[in-house]
């Protein structure tokens, strides 16, 4: 009789760039902030809606190149039909279809939000993943800056209500009309041209005005001597466009008066400033503070479907990676008005407007920065009887039929492994019930993080096994409540 053939081992255990593994501490942090930002929209009126994780890839719209296989920016597959399949690359898009195919029924205009991952065929980086979550609030059928106010106010409160505390973000706002407006004056009607300037603008923060003028101008070349072909501006064409993009002020109405000196007079130029200036007067009239809502002529939006107003979240807050490295995430978020989306499908001009908090995104900032803390695992019960684990599952049962986290453990192994575990595991406290502890009438429990910081100011580990820092016993009965006193005192 042969030999059963065993199965060849996988040579290396990996897996696809931008595709994040996550550990319960992180899972957590992105439902909870899912679950605040959605209770904010919820609070101002929007209704939760759900679509597929596929669309048509000729129903979203995007990323899509004119060949046999539509896998540019999407990752797309071919049903049983023949008829291309891709992953959404945002809620946005799905929303769109959704909206034209049932706009006969729905109330108008139709206010939703939704949260969920979305995945883009794109080169990953740090803070850059290529599936995400986001959370998005958006309405379909009204127009009007101060349905863009509103968007943005709710942002805001969004941002904060996910965790930015004050002073720690911005919603940056800008138009698309006074961007056109910039691009007509210094005569650029080329497509490619005008893709030129706007990559330009949004690369203000990382290469300076100087750069920024290279771009505009002739063309850049980077310290590894890489040369990037610029916009082919003149220099008075480079001035006015640079003279657009620094005309932010202190407060939006300053902002506003330093733009009607930049853009001129023309009709786009002043259809853009009354749209800023109405967002203005109705985000006072919704109490949204300077210092949360600025806005910024640099503002370029990649996304191509906006039509007016563009808006960004911005975390502020610099923080300092394991390396010693200073790390400052950025954009968060964004979104703006998209009055062409919906018409794709029906053909009627249908007013939109929208905002995404990019939840993965901001989730990995606060890792980095320390607000999302470590792994908050379970009570463990340590087996002291490898032959009969009996006591450790009934004191974890009772544990958990008070409501508290717990386990029994379940592997094999000795005393030290055991509180290895418990520590890998994160958990707040150890029980243990030995034959001792059975006689008297006693459990014996370890406060793992107190037991930690008494540990700190110990020098010698004859001392530290005397002390035994936040290890106690306590009466059977004082069970429940001590582990209650120690996991409130972690909170």
């Amino acid at each position: 009789m042969g030999k059963t053939k065993q199965p060849k081992p996988i040579d290396l255990a990996r897996k696809p760039r931008g595709f994040p593994d996550k550990r319960e501490n992180l899972i957590h942090a992105e439902q909870d902030m899912i679950e605040k930002i959605t209770g904010v929209y919820r609070r101002w009126g929007f209704e939760g809606l759900e679509t597929g994780a596929f669309e048509y890839a000729d129903a979203l719209g995007k990323f899509l190149p004119d060949d046999d296989r539509p896998n540019a920016g999407v990752f797309a597959l071919q049903d049983d039909d023949e008829q291309w399949m891709s992953l959404r690359y945002d809620l946005t898009a799905p929303l769109a279809r959704f909206a034209a195919e049932n706009w006969q029924t729905l109330p108008k205009p139709f206010r939703r939000y939704a949260a969920g991952p979305v995945w883009r065929n794109e080169k990953p980086g740090p803070g850059r993943f290529r599936e995400f979550l986001q959370c998005d609030a958006d309405t379909v059928g009204a127009a009007g800056a101060h349905a863009d106010a509103e968007m943005i106010a709710m942002a805001a409160e969004a941002m904060r209500a996910a965790g930015a505390a004050n002073g720690e973000f911005t919603i940056r706002v800008n138009t698309r009309r006074l961007l056109n407006a910039v691009l007509e004056t210094v005569g650029a009607s080329e497509d490619s041209t005008r893709l030129t300037i706007l990559r330009a603008l949004d690369k203000l923060d990382k290469f300076g005005v100087s750069g920024v003028a290279d771009l505009l101008g002739a063309g850049r070349m980077d310290e590894s001597g890489d040369f990037t072909k610029g916009a082919g501006l003149d220099a008075a064409g480079v001035k006015q466009v640079l003279a657009f993009a620094e005309a932010g002020r202190s407060t939006r109405s300053e902002t506003l008066e330093a733009l009607g000196q930049a853009v001129g007079t023309g009709e786009e130029a002043a259809a853009g400033l009354a749209e800023l200036d109405a967002i203005a007067r109705g985000l006072e009239a919704l109490g949204a503070p300077e210092s949360d809502v600025t806005i910024d002529p640099s503002v370029v939006r990649g996304l191509e479907y906006y039509t007016g107003p563009v808006f960004e979240a911005e975390l502020l807050k610099e923080t300092v990676d394991e390396d010693g490295n200073t790390v400052r995430i950025g954009s968060v978020g964004g979104g703006g008005r998209y009055d062409d989306l919906v018409a794709r499908f029906t053909g009627e001009k249908i007013p939109a407007t929208g905002f995404s908090v990019g939840v993965s995104r901001l989730a990995a900032a606060f890792s980095i920065s320390g607000v999302i803390g470590e792994l908050n695992g379970p009570v463990v019960v340590l087996n002291m009887d490898r032959e009969d684990p009996s006591e450790a599952l009934k004191l974890a049962t009772e544990l958990r039929s008070t409501g508290i986290r717990a386990e029994a453990y379940m592997g094999s192994s000795g005393m030290r492994p055991q509180m290895k575990y418990a520590d890998r595991r994160g958990a707040p406290a150890v029980i243990m019930v030995g034959s001792d502890e059975l006689e008297k009438g006693v459990v014996t429990i370890k406060d793992l993080k107190e037991g930690a910081r008494q540990a700190a100011a110990i020098a010698s580990n004859e001392e530290y096994r005397e002390a035994r820092p936040g290890q106690f016993e306590a009466p059977r009965a004082d069970m429940i409540a001590r582990i209650q006193a120690i996991l409130e005192a972690d909170q």
